[in-house]
């Protein structure tokens, strides 16, 4: 994978489609709102949603203002909220990395996140305590890969991949022997579910708690993403152009890792969204982290609010998210791969 400097053709290939996937994700949004066993046509939803904001005379039911606001808001925001974090995230990883298998969770910061939601369930926590136990846990594993890293001899970069593999295995023997204690009749199906990922429930404090980490993450990774193009050309050269390739990557991470902590405590473990869509992004926007990083981040908010819609509609029982992702993410994957330009 290369997101080298980009040529003249490129940067028009991404100036096309950040327009593109965000009207894409505008008629999601707002067709996202009608979907539900309560019908609210399209029109209604505008108004309800503009009289939050204006002054406007009520032409709704009160029922069908608690049905858009109340339930359907906050699920399709931090859906839009949690898809343009990962993928964000999966791009900045890709990108810093050089490796087109660098996902939200390469750091172990997934793997954290699971063990202190698990351990949070199993001290009967409430589920802001859950949410907050998993943000904490995720920052937490970072930082311990990060001491480790630092203490290991050879590329520093290698070094921080490797901790994170062994970090993320350490968590993940502390999830499972939670899972082992946890009282099968309570416990062990809440963070069995917890666990697979959903959107369930969503509400407008979550997407709240959620908004300041992200805000904290994606500012600075779209304040450098051009710089963040030179880290291809190679430590000397990149350092000749006034680039300070080590606080240029740790910053990048540590944005990244923002990202992928306050998704996962936010809707617990969603696979596949960071690793497939920068690389769809990439296809579509080009190489140029200028572009792929905005495009990224827009296709990853349409994508995962497609698919929690088809969560949530599919069957009679929701079916949680992290498992539609898992079943759409792989096969696409597949397909990427085995396609005559291929993108590994």
């Amino acid at each position: 994978m290369n997101c080298s400097i980009p040529a003249d053709r490129s940067a028009r290939r991404g100036a096309l489609c950040l327009p593109a996937m965000v009207g894409v994700l505008a008629a999601l949004f707002l067709a996202s709102f009608t979907l539900g066993r309560y019908d609210v046509p399209v029109g209604q939803v505008v108004r309800i949603l503009l009289a939050e904001v204006f002054p406007m005379e009520q032409t709704w039911a009160d029922s069908m203002r608690a049905a858009v606001v109340n339930i359907r808001l906050p699920r399709i925001l931090l859906a839009c909220m949690v898809g343009g974090s990962l993928s964000l995230a999966g791009a900045a990883y890709q990108s810093v990395f050089q490796n087109p298998m660098a996902a939200p969770d390469i750091l172990g910061a997934s793997s954290g996140a699971c063990f202190g939601a698990a351990l949070a369930i199993l001290l009967g926590l409430p589920r802001g305590g859950v949410t907050g136990m998993a943000f904490v846990f995720s920052l937490a594993t970072i930082a311990l890969v990060y001491l480790i890293s630092i203490r290991t001899r050879g590329s520093r970069v290698v070094g921080i991949l490797l901790a994170g593999v062994m970090v993320s295995s350490l968590f993940s023997a502390g999830t499972s022997y939670i899972k082992l204690v946890a009282d099968p009749g309570n416990e062990l199906p809440a963070i069995t579910y917890w666990l697979m990922g959903s959107l369930s429930g969503a509400r407008l404090g979550d997407a709240a708690f959620a908004l300041v980490p992200m805000a904290i993450g994606a500012v600075p990774l779209l304040l450098l993403r051009w710089r963040i193009n030179l880290l291809t050309l190679g430590e000397e050269e990149a350092s000749s152009l006034g680039v300070h390739t080590g606080a240029l990557r740790l910053i990048a991470v540590v944005s990244a890792t923002f990202l992928t902590a306050a998704s996962v405590a936010a809707s617990g473990m969603i696979g596949w969204v960071g690793l497939v869509i920068p690389h769809l992004s990439r296809k579509m926007a080009g190489n140029d982290c200028r572009w792929l990083f905005p495009v990224s981040m827009v296709t990853g908010a349409a994508f995962l609010l497609l698919v929690d819609n088809v969560s949530r509609s599919l069957a009679a029982t929701e079916i949680p998210i992290g498992i539609l992702t898992a079943f759409i993410g792989a096969p696409f994957f597949i397909l990427l791969m085995t396609r005559k330009e291929s993108m590994l």
